[in-house]
């Protein structure tokens, strides 16, 4: 794909940035982190938080506690209702192998683009999740709580991806990662008081909810949780930010890679509507029914589903969320602007190319024409699509309908509603950082570009865990290496101190109104002001003379 001009531009405060000398400035980064480490070896490891005495075990220096349950097995008559607490266990819980993942589609191998999406086994007995520490005291060090994307059908906390090693040693922190319900396990919707809906989310919150009362026992401090998450993941840590627990808050910052915050969330009627597409394709009339069926057939029919909610032009979601005025009550972006949301630090951003992942190898969208784009553009731009698509068209000389698709795609689902969410952060005095990944990869013949995902192995900076993801192949170590170690201390600067900051990387200003400073993320990293302003006035023009005064170049 050609570059688009107002994504790839002259950048101030440059400089390639290299790991190593990054993370030694950071504040309890790899020194501290080897003077806090337990001994060496598979040496087992008792500790006894309120839930119950768990035996982990220490690896590479770094305590670890796998498949470690926060609520009770969603199974039976548990199946479609809300998180509930677990029972507790007798003696000492072995805590030394990860626990099931969501039960999901699952292909060996996975897709052309990331690989692998799932961790097999899968069993609907999965609510449980995983801690990484450099030591099981009294330290009280920050935690970072990871929640997975996947389109809400897939992945799972114990990918090998998501391993919490680098940031607990880099960062001398408590790392967690977890699993929740997925596809129709977790996203129907019934309408049934008791069963409302948004499943997943109940999941989450229970186990927010044990690491704060849990957490303290593995070296961790209750009251310095930043919870992240990617793309659906990222979604669901805005959607956790309406949380008002009766107790301590839940989390004190928030890092939403590639959040979805433009999917359309539907309401409790259309949910029903899609639950009822559900029911038909397996034969069933009600969720009692449904509840004695066994969960592969459940899943198997997640391949209908696909087809019969699918929409050219849009990202296939069969599953979604649903605005049930219980679990869910506004829009998530909208709960990081007020209430407990408010004050919590944000930490947001996006691939430049978010759309390739899903659209670029697709052969049916190569042959899409001009006319099919449009017609997709008029459901974003009304009668403002034809002038849309000739901006997309002009920033990319040489440009398919599909290039001009994938671009719009990713404005609309990715780039321009976070865009929108720091903009209203900012006029509330909120703090908000905002960053977009640039490097592209040379992967499939450069098709992909910077990709959905993308950023993800640099900013766990764990490149060995992703062996087998074919979007990684040929990039050149060096350049990879090097932008790896700055994002990833950047990271754990924020998680650390609420500021993603740390010298020698280029000064990162709060996304502003009057700069709308937007860290670069690319072979050679720099902040750029209003980096996508022309296509933030031609989404949200103020005027419908805006965008078309400015031009794509005009930036």
């Amino acid at each position: 794909m050609t570059d688009d001009p107002s994504r790839r531009r002259v950048l101030r405060n440059t400089g390639v940035l290299t790991g190593a000398a990054l993370l030694s400035g950071i504040p309890g980064g790899p020194a501290a982190a080897a003077q806090a480490a337990p001994p060496a070896g598979g040496t087992p490891l008792v500790v006894e938080p309120p839930a119950g005495r768990l035996r982990g075990s220490v690896e590479g220096g770094l305590a670890m506690f796998k498949g470690v349950p926060y609520a009770a097995p969603p199974v039976g008559a548990l199946r479609w209702r809300p998180a509930q607490p677990h029972p507790g266990w007798q003696g000492t819980r072995d805590a030394t192998a990860f626990g099931p993942s969501a039960p999901q589609l699952y292909r060996e191998g996975g897709d052309a683009v990331l690989g692998t999406h799932g961790a097999p086994p899968f069993s609907e007995d999965c609510l449980t999740l995983n801690i990484w520490t450099p030591r099981a005291d009294d330290a009280k060090r920050p935690v970072l709580v990871w929640i997975h994307g996947g389109g809400f059908i897939s992945g799972s906390g114990s990918l090998p991806h998501y391993s919490g090693e680098t940031f607990a040693r880099n960062g001398d922190m408590v790392v967690v990662t977890l699993n929740y319900r997925l596809g129709p396990l977790g996203y129907l919707y019934f309408g049934e008081e008791g069963a409302d809906g948004n499943f997943w989310l109940t999941d989450q919150l229970a186990a927010l909810r044990w690491v704060r009362d849990n957490i303290a026992a593995f070296g961790g401090d209750p009251d310095d949780i930043t919870l992240a998450g990617q793309s659906g993941g990222a979604l669901s840590v805005a959607a956790l930010a309406g949380a008002r627990p009766t107790g301590r808050p839940l989390f004190r910052r928030a890092i939403l890679q590639s959040p979805p915050l433009g999917l359309q969330i539907p309401g409790r009627a259309e949910s029903l509507r899609r639950s009822a597409t559900y029911l038909e394709i397996l034969g069933v009339r009600n969720v009692t029914e449904l509840r004695a069926l066994p969960w592969p057939q459940l899943i198997g029919a997640t391949i209908e589903m696909f087809r019969r909610t699918g929409r050219w032009g849009y990202w296939s979601t069969p599953f979604l969320p649903v605005l049930d005025d219980a679990t869910l009550t506004r829009r998530p972006a909208d709960l990081l602007l007020s209430g407990p949301g408010a004050d919590i630090d944000v930490l947001i951003g996006w691939t430049r190319e978010e759309a390739t992942f899903a659209f670029a190898l697709n052969e049916p969208y190569a042959a899409a024409t001009k006319d099919q784009v449009l017609a997709r553009a008029r459901d974003t731009f009304g009668a403002r699509a034809a002038e849309a698509y000739t901006a997309y068209e002009e920033a990319r000389p040489g440009s398919r309908p599909v290039d001009v698709l994938m671009d719009l795609i990713g404005d609309d689902l990715f780039r321009i509603p976070g865009i929108d969410l720091a903009e209203r952060r900012a006029a509330h005095g909120r703090p908000v950082w905002a960053y977009q990944f640039d490097l592209p990869t040379p992967a499939h013949n450069g098709q992909l570009a910077s990709p959905h995902c993308l950023e993800l192995p640099f900013v766990f900076n764990n490149f060995d865990k992703w062996s087998q993801a074919p979007f990684l192949a040929g990039l050149n170590p060096r350049i990879r290496d090097g932008l790896a170690g700055a994002v990833h201390a950047s990271w754990i600067s924020f998680i650390r101190t609420g500021d993603p900051n740390r010298s020698p990387m280029p000064h990162w200003q709060r996304y502003e109104r009057n700069a709308r400073t937007t860290m670069s993320l690319d072979s050679v990293t720099g902040a750029v002001d209003d980096l996508a302003g022309y296509w933030r006035r031609l989404h949200r023009p103020t005027s419908r003379q805006a965008a078309r005064q400015d031009g794509p170049g005009a930036d």
